[in-house]
């Protein structure tokens, strides 16, 4: 087995990244994904999130209110340290079960936008990370997903930066490129982990 750590700020691309390394043959454990299933209703997870913030996070249905949680969390670092420090030991236990749940020879792909912040890169085989400019970032949040540039710029000034993603990573994809382009050298990336997972037979980490 080979485990790779993705990661990129957002708006870098970071999910086109993971989809096309799944329609290579990848394993992917997306953080995200389990960070929603882990806050859930009815679940541990939320119970602690609503007795640290209050009950106006919650939707009318009872479920988290992720745009209003997060209006808080970026604009205020010590209230975002507090709900990573309930919900990212979460993500990791099932990350974990995950990971041990796929083949022997499969390259698992871990997409955990906050790998760089979190000093997790040494838990991976390699680390890629997808990089865009400041400016690509910032297009792509405001015009795809209709944020205002305010909390666009609040949510890319509460990440890691550019450099210091850019210094943990094993292979740095840039993708201000076009899609065709970014498929072509994704396909290129899959070829060596496919290559390093068929040579490398690292003991697993305890």
């Amino acid at each position: 087995m080979l485990t790779v750590g993705l990661t990129g700020g957002i708006g870098a691309g970071k999910s086109e990244v993971s989809r096309l390394l799944v329609e290579c043959g990848a394993v992917l454990i997306d953080a995200d994904r389990i960070a929603r299933e882990v806050v859930a209703p009815g679940t541990p997870g939320l119970t602690a999130v609503v007795a640290a913030f209050g009950e106006e996070i919650l939707t009318e249905d009872g479920s988290l209110d992720r745009p209003r949680l997060g209006a808080i969390v970026f604009a205020d670092a010590g209230k975002l340290a507090l709900l990573n420090s309930i919900v990212h030991p979460l993500v990791g236990a099932r990350s974990r079960e995950l990971e041990e749940a796929a083949a022997e020879d499969a390259v698992v792909v871990h997409d955990v936008p906050l790998l760089t912040e979190n000093g997790l890169a040494s838990f991976y085989d390699l680390v890629i990370v997808v990089d865009a400019s400041a400016e690509t970032q910032l297009e792509r949040l405001v015009g795809r997903r209709g944020m205002s540039e305010e909390d666009a710029r609040a949510r890319m000034a509460a990440q890691a930066t550019r450099e210091q993603r850019r210094e943990i990573a094993d292979i740095v994809l840039d993708n201000d490129v076009p899609l065709d382009e970014l498929a072509r050298r994704v396909k290129d990336i899959w070829a060596e982990l496919v290559r390093r997972a068929g040579a490398d037979r690292r003991p697993a980490r305890e």
